[in-house]
């Protein structure tokens, strides 16, 4: 039975609830994703069966993990910058709901919530807030450019 399946069981769920209380459920339903910061050692209880789980925490992987994390915003920094550079966007000053000039275009340059006339946004600040932003990431990583895969 996969890990999933085992927390759709109400059984499972209520003790789960019990052991880490409400707070604790959500990190008791997302398990590590196999980043590599830590491991576990399983014990069965000789009277009961029961498996418990026994977690550590590996510090001496953190920043090795915290580089590819870097790696992984500056490639989306990258191209989300790439994608406001080339693109127009138009939006609703009462609602706030930004669109592309395709989307704009086909609701005739009007909001479909509110009715108003769209004005074109101007995004310099925030693809100038990347460009800073990945200026300091390249420093840190000690990178000229990104590869980023499509």
């Amino acid at each position: 039975m996969a890990f999933e399946e085992l927390l759709e069981d109400p059984v499972i769920q209520k003790y789960l609830h019990e052991l880490v209380g409400p707070k604790g459920m959500p990190v008791a339903a997302a398990p590590p994703d196999g980043e590599g910061t830590e491991s576990y050692r399983r014990l069965r209880d000789e009277d009961s069966g029961w498996l418990t789980y026994l977690w550590t925490f590996e510090y001496d992987k953190v920043p090795e993990q915290l580089e590819e994390e870097m790696h992984r915003l500056l490639a989306g920094l990258d191209e989300r910058r790439e994608y406001e550079q080339t693109h127009e966007f138009y939006l609703c000053e009462n609602c706030g709901i930004r669109f592309e000039f395709g989307e704009a275009m086909d609701v005739g340059f009007e909001c479909p919530q509110c009715g108003s006339g769209l004005e074109t946004m101007e995004n310099t600040r925030l693809v100038d807030a990347m460009e800073e932003r990945i200026g300091a990431l390249r420093d840190e990583l000690n990178v000229e450019s990104v590869d980023v895969e499509g």
